[in-house]
């Protein structure tokens, strides 16, 4: 049998290998970085000082629940305003999906429901992400190996 995966453009495994985030991206240009994490921010403290040892500026985004448009619309407005330059996602697939999809949108110029299939606009994207940075802390979910980002919607309907 002969099939094809792909999936991210890079994986680090091993131990260790989530230290290696803050000089990365520090090499990648980024001065300016958005940490999207669970509810517990004290699993976010090494990062968080790797990332200030590196000079770069941090915002937090916290992800209590799974992420729904209206958590990526606060986490974009918390992107933007710190003008980051770059998305670090902590935590488990809603930390993550909710960090991809933040990083996807940050560039663009219309709402997240814009960009959803099925039950949004289906709007292609027509800027490059932001650099993104998944640091899976759970297993099961996938998150960090893939390009889509599974979030939540009530219809209003």
């Amino acid at each position: 049998m002969r099939f094809l995966f792909s999936t991210m453009r890079r994986i680090e495994f091993g131990e260790g290998a989530a230290r290696l985030a803050a000089p990365e991206l520090r090499k990648l240009g980024g001065s300016r970085a958005l940490v999207v994490t669970g509810v517990s921010l004290e699993r976010a403290t090494w990062l968080l000082d790797d990332l200030r040892h590196e000079n770069i500026a941090v915002e937090v985004f916290s992800v209590a629940d799974e992420p729904t448009v209206e958590i990526v619309r606060a986490g974009l407005a918390v992107a933007r305003r710190s003008r980051a330059e770059a998305v670090i996602a902590l935590g488990g697939g809603s930390a993550i999906d909710a960090g991809k999809a933040i990083g996807a949108l940050a560039r663009e110029d219309g709402d997240a429901l814009d960009y959803l299939e099925v039950v949004g606009v289906e709007r292609a994207l027509s800027a490059a992400s932001l650099p993104i940075i998944a640091i899976p802390t759970t297993a099961g979910t996938g998150a960090e190996v893939t390009r889509n980002a599974v979030l939540g919607h009530r219809s209003m309907a």
